[in-house]
């Protein structure tokens, strides 16, 4: 496992050891060891999700206050353009926002600690999408950004598509009238 640091502080791209094959590939996918070491931390994952979408299909700006989250994030099968926005008001880089390319092709993860608004959207006919998390999910502390705030100037890569969004998703607060981290 490597660690590459992004454009922001604490969000890191994870790219695994990959050893390949005439009969395919291996690759260690979680390490609790190494992570921590990574992230110079004690991380505790109490949560896997296992995420289904069709093309074009979009997730997200998701957060949670009180039961905050941080998410490991991987693709395995197809491919997500995934996003996430620093919610942290004591951040150098409060209100930006960092897009990667996840996909079964790349194998590579996307560790984003507590503080962040998460989503992706769906590149590929199909996609199976893995994340652990820090906290359990609370229905009752999600918080939805509108993921066509004006504010965060998103690049969803759709060109001109708009994307299928979930009723919740429908409801989303603008960046401005959401609630951040101290």
């Amino acid at each position: 496992m490597n660690a590459c640091t992004t454009s922001i502080e604490g969000l890191l791209v994870v790219e695994p050891t990959i050893y390949n094959d005439k009969r395919g590939f291996f690759l260690e996918s979680w390490n609790q060891k190494k992570f921590n070491k990574m992230v110079k931390q004690d991380v505790v994952f109490v949560q896997d999700n296992h995420s289904y979408s069709s093309k074009k299909v979009l997730r997200g700006l998701h957060y949670q206050l009180k039961n905050t989250q941080g998410k490991l994030v991987r693709v395995v099968r197809g491919s997500v353009l995934d996003v996430v926005v620093d919610l942290r008001l004591s951040s150098a880089s409060f209100g930006k926002y960092f897009s990667i390319e996840l996909s079964s092709k790349n194998k590579k993860q996307l560790w984003i600690p507590a503080g962040f608004a998460h989503g992706f959207v769906t590149l590929s006919e199909n996609v199976d999408f893995l994340y652990k998390t820090t906290d359990y999910y609370s229905s009752n502390d999600e918080i939805s950004i509108d993921y066509n705030d004006k504010d965060l100037n998103i690049d969803w890569h759709l060109g001109e598509s708009r994307p299928e969004i979930s009723k919740k998703d429908q409801n989303a607060v603008p960046f401005r009238m959401a609630k951040y981290f101290q």
